[in-house]
């Protein structure tokens, strides 16, 4: 299943740690931890096939518990930074409730959010409509890519991204060209995917 890109993640997870490092003074390695808390848990899709339906969203990686250990962790250490990375990381998962929902709650094993990309119908009647495309894969990615609100809050965020790393972390520039192997990974597959679909 296609999240809400890991490279917009990325970017909201440079705002923030550039806004953080400025006004509190953080260092990099707590700048860094900051974004890596932005993106790290859609590396749990390497383990899909754990979860229930084989989608990772359904995996405890994807509630609201890693978020909350990583806070209560901060608050005990009194390090800010890390509690910084706690609501980034809740901040990673209540985003994608928006899309296509996540197991919010874990224990409840239920999948909550207000899931917009994907109405009633095609919930109630999915293997339909997944045995349209060649690939089930194709369904989730053409509804991302043909979801103009999607498209246009991932450019606002580059361009706010950028604005931000220059404003405040100058010094930190180059982190930006780490959000381009996350941008195109979506693209090669979305194209891949077009390009199964076409033949």
């Amino acid at each position: 299943m296609i999240n809400i890109h890991i490279n917009s993640h990325f970017a909201i997870g440079v705002i923030i740690a550039s806004l953080s490092s400025y006004f509190l003074k953080l260092n990099f390695i707590e700048y860094s931890l900051i974004i890596i808390a932005s993106f790290i848990c859609d590396f749990d899709v390497f383990f899909s096939k754990y979860a229930k339906d084989k989608n990772h969203r359904n995996l405890i990686s994807h509630s609201i518990i890693p978020s909350i250990i990583i806070i209560f962790i901060g608050l005990f250490l009194n390090w800010i930074a890390l509690i910084i990375s706690g609501f980034v990381y809740f901040l990673h998962v209540f985003i994608d409730t928006f899309d296509w929902g996540t197991n919010f709650f874990y224990f409840s094993h239920k999948t909550i959010g207000l899931r917009f990309l994907i109405t009633k119908e095609e919930r109630e009647n999915l293997e339909e409509h997944l045995a349209k495309y060649k690939t089930p894969a194709s369904f989730f990615d053409f509804k991302y890519y043909n979801n103009k609100f999607l498209l246009f809050s991932e450019l606002i965020l580059f361009v706010f991204m950028l604005l931000v790393v220059f404003i405040f972390t100058l010094d930190y520039f180059y982190i930006i060209f780490l959000y381009f192997p996350f941008l195109f990974f979506h693209l090669l597959r979305h194209y891949k995917l077009k390009k199964i679909e076409e033949v």
